[in-house]
């Protein structure tokens, strides 16, 4: 069954939709932030890995040419080539706040892959791979201690911006992404130009307070669409 949240997020509305793509994944969710749609996909085996002391997870983020309207030019540019380096650093920014999140015995392979179906070059798609990302783990079987989500700050004339747009970003003089839980931050990456230290640690608190709407989007679509958790064996 079909199920649907929405929120509103710089005077955008944000929607997160699960049950109607990728059903037979551990947990599927569709993103969507103007014509920028995500979908994201949360699979894990039900055998154990042996002999290992690690989580075997992989993330994937994977910016499809038809999202942008393009046709790949060269072999490395097609989409089953190798990942481009924005899409291996994205990767990177949905896996740091995620991978402690699993149990510390949870030693099952999993996949969380991000796939970019539609970009309308304004709503930056890796935030939106953030909390699809969460969000697929909350509605699936796997354990997991979310939600979490992530959000872009920028700055303009003294004002802070919740995820801006490219357009707004060129005028912004800091560009930070921010992911936390209820607690606090769990990532900050980013960037900015002669800001000082209050202003950085404020608009890190400022990114939190914005997520919290997105936590709140996740509970719901949880308690619509949730399965229940594995059972983990302690060790």
């Amino acid at each position: 069954m079909v199920k649907n949240v929405s929120t509103e997020i710089n005077g955008k509305p944000l929607y997160i939709e699960t049950g109607r793509i990728a059903k037979q994944a551990s947990g599927s969710v569709v993103v969507t932030c103007g014509q920028t749609v995500v979908l994201v996909t949360a699979v894990s085996t039900d055998e154990i890995r042996t002999g290992i002391d690690f989580l075997p997870l992989t993330v994937e983020y994977l910016e499809m040419s038809y999202a942008g309207g393009k046709i790949p030019g060269n072999f490395f540019r097609r989409d089953m080539g190798r990942p481009s380096e924005r899409e291996t650093l994205t990767a990177r920014l949905i896996d740091r706040p995620l991978r402690p999140l699993f149990p510390d015995n949870y030693h099952f392979e999993t996949q969380v892959i991000a796939t970019v179906l539609s970009s309308d070059k304004e709503n930056q798609s890796d935030v939106l791979a953030i909390l699809g990302a969460s969000a697929a783990l909350e509605v699936s079987d796997i354990p997991f201690s979310g939600p979490i989500a992530g959000v872009r700050v920028g700055r303009i004339d003294g004002k802070f911006i919740t995820n801006p747009t490219l357009s707004e970003q060129a005028e912004s003089d800091m560009n930070i992404i921010v992911a936390s839980n209820r607690d606090g931050v769990v990532m900050v990456e980013g960037g900015s130009l002669f800001v000082s230290e209050s202003d950085m640690i404020e608009a890190i608190f400022y990114g939190h307070e914005a997520i919290q709407p997105l936590l709140d989007m996740q509970d719901e679509l949880k308690a619509q669409a949730g399965k229940p958790k594995r059972i983990v064996e302690p060790d």
